[in-house]
C-alpha cells in the first residue's frame, strides 16, 4: 500500500476534525500518481477531488482498506486516527504545505532512517500554496 498524506511544516494534518489546507494542484498530482491503481481515502477526502476522474477512487473508513488493498493501491488519509497497520505501507507520499497552520492532528509515522529511505523530493507551485514539497519515501526491508 501507497499512503499519502498532506502536512504542515509541524507534521499537522487536521484541526478541530477539518483538513488544514487543500490545494487542487497537490489533488491532481496525486490522480496522476494513482492513475491504473485503487485509490482509497474517507468520503471527506473524496469531496476534494473532481467527479470524472479516471482513477477509481474507493470509500474506506478507519483504516479497514489496508486489509484488501493490494500492495499498489494508494490509501490518501488526511485524519491519522484512520491509519490501520502501518506496516502495510511500503510505499510514503508526503505533500508538504511548507507552512505553519493550527493543528490538532499531528502525522503520525516516525521516518527514521532506519526504517523509511527518502527516494525523492520535488517541488512545485500549487494552486494556493506558492511552493509545495513532495517527498516519497520507501520502506526499508527491515522496517
Amino acid at each position: 500500500m501507497v499512503a499519502i498524506f498532506c502536512i504542515d511544516d509541524r507534521k499537522g494534518m487536521m484541526f478541530n476534525h477539518r483538513r488544514q489546507s487543500r490545494d487542487s494542484i497537490v489533488c491532481e498530482d496525486i490522480l496522476k500518481e494513482c492513475k491504473g491503481r485503487k485509490l482509497y481515502m474517507s468520503a471527506y477526502s473524496k469531496a476534494i477531488f473532481p467527479e470524472d476522474s479516471e482513477v477509481d477512487i474507493l470509500i474506506a473508513e478507519d483504516g479497514a482498506c489496508l486489509d484488501t488493498a493490494e500492495a499498489e493501491d494508494f490509501y490518501f488519509i488526511e485524519d491519522a486516527n484512520m491509519i490501520g497497520d502501518e506496516s502495510k505501507m511500503k510505499k510514503l507520499i508526503l505533500y508538504h504545505w511548507n507552512r505553519r497552520y493550527p493543528a490538532d492532528t499531528y502525522f503520525p509515522l516516525e521516518l527514521s532512517e532506519e526504517n523509511w529511505e527518502l527516494a525523492e523530493r520535488t517541488e512545485f507551485r500549487g494552486s494556493s500554496h506558492e511552493k509545495i514539497t513532495k517527498e516519497i519515501y520507501n520502506r526499508r526491508e527491515n522496517g
